[in-house]
């Protein structure tokens, strides 16, 4: 299963750590992905989908 918001199809980010002498390592950044049922599905949703779904109810 892939690492990628089922809502807004963002994914993963490459970031560089470095170290005391500068040398550069790859890593990824994964997103904050959560599991909910979303009309009646199971969905994986970044958690910045999910504050936007919660302010658009509360709107209605």
């Amino acid at each position: 299963m892939s690492r990628v918001c089922e809502s807004c199809s963002r994914g993963s980010l490459l970031s560089v750590s470095r170290s005391h002498s500068n040398i550069a390592t790859k890593h990824r950044q994964f997103l904050n992905l959560q599991v909910k049922k979303i009309g009646g599905k199971r969905r994986r949703i970044c958690t910045n989908c999910l504050k936007t779904l919660a302010k658009k109810a509360r709107k209605v």
